[in-house]
Order: structure tokens, then sequence, then C-alpha cells
């Protein structure tokens, strides 16, 4: 019933426009797929707005918990975000509120997500919960967030903390039985609450059990996700033994390699992209550095959207994908079942 609701808040903020822009991104990418030239039509259906890339925790596979950014932490100004939802509102449907960074660490993360609401636009934000006190979680339910995604990784706090160095599984419930309680006080339908469970060697015997977990306080869904290991090649402790919940296989020769095939094509290049706290334009969610920034949302972004070297890049991957570093340990064609997409 609950993923029901979620799918109906979904089709809520599809307007004509924004369907027909959706179909003129899709139609064009496949397109380009099939001419290996890099048409596009129609502005993004959906975007990553970055927070902030500051974060509590200590993650080992994550360039903000290790503090290992080739760029400067900061948070986004709600001037910026208005900038941006201003040029794109009409054919936007979907804001994912991340991609490096706790979001609840920026201090006025419910205003950016109020502003998203009062366009209609469905938004999603992922969060290690350490910060969903009664009052933010009552917030945050007024803000009409539509998604919440709560990292949780291990069901005791002994297998948890192996990969969220610095967390507190306590606060993690907390935060969760505070979240679910300010929907009930606002009868509110939203946000749809989904557990993610990144699937690492330390917690694999765990996956029954956070499902449990999710039955027990009421959490609507459960998704896993396969862990990214950036020195994959020579393996990691991370890696589970389990295949089914890795993006890697071992070779004969002992090394490692992904699993999937990489294609001359990728989707996100066509129905979206990043925008960084300070207003970088990224490709997708893998370029974590911002290495390869297209442009600046201050050039006005359907300049950079369709510029010179959006579209080289885009030729780039229909031509010669391996050849672009940050493809080379992507997701697409790894996932497992119920995992989301970053």
């Amino acid at each position: 019933m609950a993923i029901k609701q979620d799918i109906q808040t979904q089709i809520r903020v599809l307007t004509l426009r924004r369907i027909w822009n959706a179909s003129l991104l899709y139609a064009s990418y496949h397109i380009a797929r099939l001419t290996k030239r890099p048409v596009i039509w129609g502005k993004p259906f959906s975007i990553s707005a970055e927070p902030t890339t500051a974060c509590n925790l200590g993650c080992p596979e994550c360039p903000s918990g290790l503090k290992k950014f080739s760029r400067p932490t900061g948070k986004m100004d709600p001037a910026l975000f208005a900038t941006i939802l201003n040029e794109l509102h009409r054919d936007l449907a979907y804001i994912t509120f991340y991609f490096q960074g706790e979001p609840y660490l920026h201090p006025q993360f419910t205003d950016l997500v109020l502003a998203a609401t009062a366009k209609n636009i469905y938004s999603t934000t992922s969060t290690n919960a350490h910060f969903l006190t009664p009052e933010m979680a009552k917030k945050t339910v007024e803000s009409g967030l539509s998604r919440l995604i709560i990292s949780i990784d291990g069901t005791t706090q002994e297998v948890y903390e192996q990969y969220r160095v610095h967390g507190s599984l306590d606060k993690v419930i907390a935060g969760t039985k505070n979240i679910i309680a300010a929907k009930k006080a606002l009868n509110s339908s939203t946000p749809h609450i989904i557990f993610q469970f990144l699937v690492v060697k330390p917690n694999e015997h765990q996956i029954a059990d956070v499902h449990q977990l999710a039955a027990d306080l009421g959490v609507e869904e459960v998704r896993l996700k396969t862990a990214q290991i950036y020195d994959y090649e020579n393996g990691s402790d991370l890696i589970p033994e389990n295949e089914n919940y890795s993006r890697y296989r071992q070779q004969a020769n002992g090394k490692w390699t992904i699993k999937n095939r990489l294609l001359n094509q990728c989707w996100r290049m066509w129905q979206g992209c990043v925008i960084t706290w300070d207003g970088k334009i990224v490709p997708c969610c893998f370029d974590k550095d911002a290495q390869h920034t297209l442009g600046n949302i201050a050039q006005g972004f359907g300049e950079v959207w369709k510029s010179e070297q959006y579209t080289n890049f885009r030729k780039a991957i229909l031509t010669g994908r391996s050849e672009i570093d940050i493809c080379t340990n992507c997701t697409e064609g790894t996932k497992v079942w119920g995992e989301s997409v970053s």
C-alpha cells in the first residue's frame, strides 16, 4: 500500500509539459544510441542537488567520510537553489537532495525541500538519520519531502559501525521512530521511508534481519545496494562472499573485475545531471570530485546543457565509454533487486 502511495505521489507531479519533456529526452537518447551522434532534446527531467559535502561519519569507501575531497567543503546557498528552480522547474519532475555529505548538516535543508515542494517537484534525500530529532522529523514532514532513504548497514552496533564508522545504530533507530511518529501526528503519507542496506561482507548475514527490523519499526520499504569499491582489482574485505550482492567477481588469476559489460550508452547523460553545492554542473553521481565539470549554473543552465563541452562528453559516452574514468566502476547492469540508483 505504501509503495502504491509513493507511485501516486510521483504521478501527481507529471504535468503535460513534464511528460512531453521526458518524451523528448527519451526519444533523443535512443536516436543518439542508434546514430552515435549526441543529439539531445528537452531539459533535465531529474537532477541531484548537493546540499553539503560535510559529513559526521567516516565510511571507508566515501570521499566525504574519508575527508579526501579534491574540492572544498561547503553548503548550497538557498539563493543558488532558487536560481536552479526558476530555470528548470517547468520541465523538472524529480530532485534528489544528495550527492556527497549528510544533507541534514545543512542548516536550511528543509527550506530547500519546501522550495521544491512549492514547484510541485517530487523530492528525495538520503541520510544517516543521526540528526532526525523529533523537531527535525516534524519539519521534514512539513517540508513535503516525498521520499526519505535511511542508510542502515547493520542491525547490531558491532556490525553497523564496521562500515558506518563513528556512527550510532541507536541514533538511526531513534531517528527512524521520530520520522514515523511525525508522519502519524501530521496524518501525512509522505515521506515514503526506505531502509537502504549497503551489502558488504561484514553485514551480508544480516539481510533477513534488516527486513525484520523494518517491519517491526513500520518502515515501508527495504532496498539492498551493492557497494562501490575503489581499489577493487586487488579485492577488499568489503566485497560480499555472495556474488549476487557484489558488483565484482574474482578471476582465475586472483584479480577482481566489475561484473557488468560496459556499453557505449548511458541514459543518465540525457535524463539529468548533478549540481554541486557551489553550482558546478557535473554529468553524474559517479563524478564525486567533480573532475568532469561541464559548466556552472551561473552561466545559465540552458547554455551549459547544450554546450560544446557537454555535447563532446555525451559523444565520448556513445563512442568510447571505457575510456572515461568515472564510467569504469559504474553500477549499470549490476543492481540487485530493489537497489537504489546511485
